[in-house]
């Protein structure tokens, strides 16, 4: 049988998802441990994204294979029993045989945190962009428009990037602001390599006047990844979920 399960974890303390080294912390190994604990067996999990070192996320949706019966409390409550405080299952389903994490999910979602504020906030700018010169978010919000759409992102494509293709779908993005705190929600079909990060990274040159509103569009039409900003850093990162037809 195959089942499905909902994983949040704070990414500060891991190197990515993707299992590495046996040394090497990765929200992978943790949850692969805490699943064949519970299922007395080895079990291997398959993710809908995997996220880099540092980042975060609400909603990661995993799968795996077992023939061991077991309730879906059991797994949800037996399988957090086994997990560190960074890392917690949110919910289980049985799916059908046909189901992947990966391959079945026909849109994800990201949110990145940027604390605009002069002075910095330790507690707050753990776990999001600390940015002390004033952002126009209304600059931000026209400039992120051009890369609404389908498009060839090589330009926010990361080097090590593995994706057959650069195109790819954004359905919207959308930067919001609440006192000193904004937050940029972004969704597509699929992301490249670092896509979300880079995107940030060059709005943020917007944000603070030093790059015009059509220069993302210049970017975005010569496909050249060092004619864009550097990505903006991890920590401010959250995969917040993946979207199905059959979940």
């Amino acid at each position: 049988m195959k089942i499905a399960l909902g994983v949040a974890y704070l990414g500060t303390n891991f190197h990515g998802w993707q299992c590495q080294k046996p040394n090497i912390r990765t929200v992978q190994q943790v949850v692969e441990q805490a699943l064949s604990s519970v299922a007395n067996h080895p079990v291997r999990v398959f993710c809908s994204g995997r996220t880099d070192a540092g980042v975060h996320a609400t909603c990661q949706v995993i799968h795996f294979e077992t023939n061991i019966k077991r309730e879906n409390k059991v797994w949800l409550f037996g399988g957090n029993a086994n997990l560190p405080s960074d890392v917690n299952f949110t919910w289980v389903k049985h799916v059908n045989d046909n189901f992947h994490a990966r391959f079945s999910a026909i849109a994800r979602q990201y949110n990145y945190k940027i604390h605009n504020t002069k002075v910095r906030c330790s507690i707050i700018t753990a776990h999001s962009l600390w940015e002390s010169k004033k952002l126009d978010i209304m600059a931000m919000n026209k400039a992120s428009k051009y890369l609404i759409g389908k498009h060839n992102f090589s330009a926010f494509r990361g080097s090590l990037c593995q994706a057959k293709s650069s195109i790819k779908t954004i359905e919207f993005i959308k930067l919001n602001k609440c006192d000193d705190n904004i937050l940029l929600d972004i969704k597509a079909d699929a992301f490249l390599h670092h896509m979300v990060r880079n995107i940030v990274g060059t709005l943020l040159k917007v944000g603070k006047g030093e790059k015009s509103i059509e220069w993302v569009k210049e970017i975005l039409d010569n496909k050249q990844r060092k004619q864009a900003a550097p990505a903006a850093p991890s920590h401010g990162l959250y995969f917040i979920k993946a979207f199905y037809s059959n979940l």
